[in-house]
């Protein structure tokens, strides 16, 4: 008999098909399917599949006898309870590095959005706006970057920097021994030494608020922020006094603390381009993830252990 998959978030029907070939999938992804099939087949489930914004609650954890496995498609999981999962014996996986280069791509396309005023630009082009009356932009090539968390996703976004010519710093939670670029140990000292903080931390109670007032005055009038981790990093109202005051240039943002909703202090920004979570999704990214929960779910219903451990 295939072990039972409970799966609480989106993912398409060829993909779930995959899944179906070596799993039972029992598919949930809406808050009334999930609370239904956790109800009705909580003694089938052996294994979650979730993101880090879905999540699995403790409650839910303790309703599912059989649960041997959680895993997160991204490399996400803040909303994933797993000290209470640890506490139970339950293993726990992610899609570390699945997404990485669309994640890298977003972040990049985001800062030259942001840099060279791009939405601003498209519209005033299509007004019929002269050169001659617009700002002259900054270039991007040889600035320097800072980026808070190098991750698989820092790494990548690092090694994009590099195509620019751009001098690359970094601050995570520990300096990395394999890493060529200048570590910072205090994100404030980051911030005020890079033209552009990237942010590519993880979400959770540690980083929460991790750029706040203080970091976004030392990264400086001149500098510009971009987050493609989580929302939850950035405190929004902070940003918007931010742009309101001049005190940076600008910002590029995928995610933010009112998802889905917009983040409505900020929206009347020209200074800011938004773009809705989106920077993980690619059908490279997505198959990736899949074929890593497929690692993940294989390794650990064979005894041999997931892939990538949280």
């Amino acid at each position: 008999m295939k072990p039972a998959v409970l799966m609480l978030n989106v993912l398409n029907d060829a993909h779930r098909a995959k899944i179906e070939e070596h799993y039972t999938v029992i598919y949930a992804p809406t808050p009334a399917e999930r609370a239904e099939a956790i109800a009705t087949r909580a003694q089938e489930i052996q294994a979650v599949m979730t993101i880090g914004t879905v999540g699995l609650t403790a409650a839910e954890i303790d309703a599912l006898p059989k649960l041997s496995l959680v895993c997160t498609l991204g490399v996400g999981y803040e909303r994933v309870d797993t000290e209470h999962a640890r506490a139970r014996g339950i293993a726990l996986a992610n899609g570390a590095g699945t997404n990485a280069d669309v994640v890298a791509d977003q972040a990049f396309a985001l800062l030259l959005a942001t840099v060279r005023q791009v939405p601003a630009n498209d519209r005033s082009a299509r007004q019929g706006v002269d050169r001659d009356h617009l700002p002259m932009l900054p270039q991007l090539a040889y600035k320097r970057m800072g980026i808070l968390g190098l991750g698989a996703i820092g790494n990548k976004i690092a090694q994009r920097a590099r195509g620019f010519d751009m001098e690359v710093g970094y601050h995570s939670r520990t300096q990395r021994s394999d890493c060529p670029h200048r570590y910072f140990a205090s994100l404030a000292e980051l911030a005020a030494w890079c033209d552009v903080l990237v942010v590519a931390a993880p979400g959770g109670k540690e980083t929460h608020h991790a750029v706040d007032a203080g970091v976004l005055r030392a990264i400086g009038r001149a500098g510009y922020l971009v987050n493609i981790s989580r929302g939850s990093v950035v405190d929004t109202e902070a940003l918007a006094a931010a742009l309101a005051a001049g005190d940076i240039a600008g910002a590029g943002l995928d995610v933010y603390e009112s998802e889905p909703l917009p983040p409505q202090p900020l929206i009347g920004f020209s200074q800011l381009v938004l773009s809705p979570h989106i920077g993980g999704r690619s059908p490279e990214a997505v198959n990736n993830t899949v074929e890593r929960f497929l690692a993940n779910a294989g390794g650990h219903f064979s005894g041999k252990g997931v892939v990538s451990a949280i």
